[in-house]
């Protein structure tokens, strides 16, 4: 019953952060929702910030699994293309959850050892993409600047689609993912040396 009771909280957590924003979630609005006590969500979830770690965890725990999803590419460029349209694919669907992910004035995940431990792992899912693809480069630069150089390209794509003047631009999500992919295109014949094809 508790059990069933968190997931009740979560799933509610969800659906107010994804229909009503940030600023509406509160842990009375999250049980109400859920069909719960008011005080039932603090059994499970400390405070405010707590229940936005779990959410947080939620988001990277997705976002790792779509990144994976690409790891069985038929090549490097489409494993560099496929990972980096499911980045901005996730930001694009999933706004709110992508924004409060990257908040850490909202949520410390160093705090919450499940959130900062989902958030390792879908970056490690960047970081062995860029690792698989390094041997291909014929350039001597590190990982971790090239790492830096892909998530800088994928996350700031992201976020001036999403809020910044791309998204005024193409506005609706299809078309902000087309242009998504068409721009992912071009990092990726740049990065393997124009060895990606239609």
């Amino acid at each position: 019953m508790e059990t069933d009771a968190r997931t009740r909280i979560l799933d509610a957590a969800v659906a107010l952060l994804e229909t009503e924003g940030l600023a509406a979630l509160s842990m009375r609005e999250v049980a109400r929702r859920a069909g719960l006590s008011h005080q039932a969500p603090y059994h499970h979830f400390g405070d405010r910030e707590a229940i936005l770690a779990a959410l947080v965890e939620i988001g990277f725990r997705e976002l790792e699994a779509a990144l994976a999803a690409h790891r069985g590419a038929s090549c490097l460029e489409e494993r560099l293309l496929g990972q980096g349209l499911a980045y901005v694919t996730f930001a694009l669907r999933r706004p709110a959850h992508f924004r409060l992910m990257f908040r850490p004035e909202l949520v410390q995940v160093g705090k919450f050892p499940a959130a900062e431990e989902a958030a390792g792992g879908a970056f490690s899912e960047l970081e062995a993409m860029v690792v698989a693809i390094r041997p291909s480069l014929g350039c001597h630069v590190e990982s971790d600047p090239l790492i830096s150089l892909h998530w800088s390209l994928v996350h700031g794509l992201a976020q001036l689609l999403l809020d910044g003047p791309l998204g005024a631009r193409f506005p609706s999500v299809e078309a902000r993912l087309a242009h998504a992919e068409a721009v992912l295109r071009a990092h990726a014949l740049l990065i393997l040396g124009g060895r990606l094809v239609r």
